[in-house]
């Protein structure tokens, strides 16, 4: 009989029969869900036999419950998803209309779902728009709750925006408003609490899979307070936390400062040697000239919401598209993550048979990472690479290269199946 995953003394603990929650989703969400799941389940039968499996329990988000509901986002699926601690979800479309602003934002916010992890890498044979995509191997961490997606705006003309805009006539003037009558405002709150928690989980993943740097991208140079100080907490944590794992710039920069350039190159090296983990920090417009030019310089990524959305996207295009990019939502003290379709409902090619059901099934595998079952994911992640490398591909991706074979949702999805060995 299958089970829940538990959270036992902070760690998950996975039966071997595992129950599963799943958001089919809106649009190619029903063309793309049921293809993964197989790809999923073939990849476990070939890792494990009859020994392990996970039994898909649907539940309901987006235009199906409110169809059958009347609500887009019913109590009971946030229910399930504290309940069995693990999910997975298609695209969902946002509301139209005043309320909910997304119903994907709505469930990071109610089960505190920090970090957006965005692992992105290169598949063998799929087009890229750069000339060394291999060189394309970086892990997102993109703080998921706070910074301008809190959703604290006020429209002009409102009675919140004029109430806002004396708060700030009262007590800190408005030099700095060019045109107060017609302004509306917005308020990005970052936390200490939530920048560490989010730094933290990065340097615990680039220890544990013994990766060489994280990145601190920010805007700190004009947002001082906020994205300044996520850089500035991002250090101190580090050199706090995890003094025996890390080497950060400011240690590089006092050596320097007392010791000379020398001495300085010569502890960075030997960190490196050492395996440690070296913390920098690069000014986001700045990071992503240096995403394209230099890749290879950055592995794990740390950054605030926005800009974290922005990465991702270029991050994604330079290794195939989003269509191939996978994502995660996790509170890694709580346990609960949901694993995720990065990209829209498409609509428009809905039940044509022409959606790419990558981006789903790469977070299926890292579902199954996350989980402790390694070698499926490793066989999820081999047999794309034969099919993208024998070129038999869906349609976002045949456009796009040469002397390649088109295939549906389904067929794509049987090839990759065929590729499991």
């Amino acid at each position: 009989m299958a089970k829940k995953v538990t959270l036992e003394k902070g760690r998950l603990k996975v039966p071997d029969k595992v129950i599963i929650p799943f958001i089919e989703g809106d649009g190619i969400g029903k063309d793309i869900t049921g293809p993964t799941q197989k790809i999923v389940d073939a990849a476990i039968q070939q890792s494990y036999g009859k020994k392990r499996s996970i039994e898909w329990m649907e539940v309901l988000a987006g235009e199906k419950a409110f169809s059958q509901t009347g609500e887009w986002m019913p109590q009971a699926t946030i229910d399930a998803f504290q309940e069995y601690i693990i999910g997975i979800k298609g695209p969902l479309t946002t509301p139209v209309g005043d309320g909910i602003r997304s119903l994907n934002v709505a469930l990071r916010q109610t089960l505190d779902l920090y970090v957006c992890l965005r692992p992105i890498r290169w598949f063998k044979g799929v087009p890229s728009p750069v000339r060394y995509p291999s060189r394309v191997d970086m892990h997102i961490f993109r703080e998921n709750t706070e910074d301008i997606y809190a959703g604290i705006e006020f429209m002009t003309g409102t009675p919140e925006a004029i109430k806002f805009r004396k708060l700030l006539e009262e007590n800190f003037g408005l030099d700095n408003v060019r045109f107060p009558d017609s302004s509306s405002f917005g308020v990005k709150p970052v936390s200490k609490e939530g920048s560490e928690r989010l730094i933290r989980a990065s340097i615990l993943y680039a220890i544990e899979r013994r990766l060489p740097s994280v990145t601190l991208v920010h805007k700190g140079n004009i947002m001082k307070f906020t994205e300044g100080a996520f850089k500035n907490w991002g250090y101190q944590l580090a050199e706090r936390e995890f003094p025996n794992h890390t080497f950060t710039w400011p240690q590089f920069e006092a050596l320097k400062k007392s010791q000379g350039e020398t001495a300085a190159r010569e502890a960075l090296a030997n960190a490196e040697k050492e395996g440690k983990v070296i913390i920098k920090d690069v000014i986001t417009d700045a990071f992503l000239q240096e995403s394209l030019l230099r890749p290879f310089d950055h592995s794990v990524i740390a950054t605030l919401n926005l800009n974290g959305d922005y990465i991702s996207d270029q991050l994604a295009a330079m290794v195939g598209g989003i269509g191939i990019s996978p994502g995660a939502n996790i509170n890694y003290q709580s346990g609960y993550a949901i694993f995720e379709a990065t990209h829209g409902t498409a609509p428009n090619i809905a039940g044509t048979g022409k959606a790419n059901p990558g981006s789903l099934v790469l977070s299926a595998a890292m579902m199954l990472e996350y989980m402790g079952w390694e070698p499926a994911a490793e066989h999820i992640y081999d047999a794309l690479e034969h099919t993208f490398s024998k070129r038999k591909v869906t349609s976002d991706l045949y456009a796009l290269m040469e002397g390649a074979t088109l295939l549906s949702t389904e067929e794509f999805a049987n090839e990759v199946i065929r590729n499991i060995h």
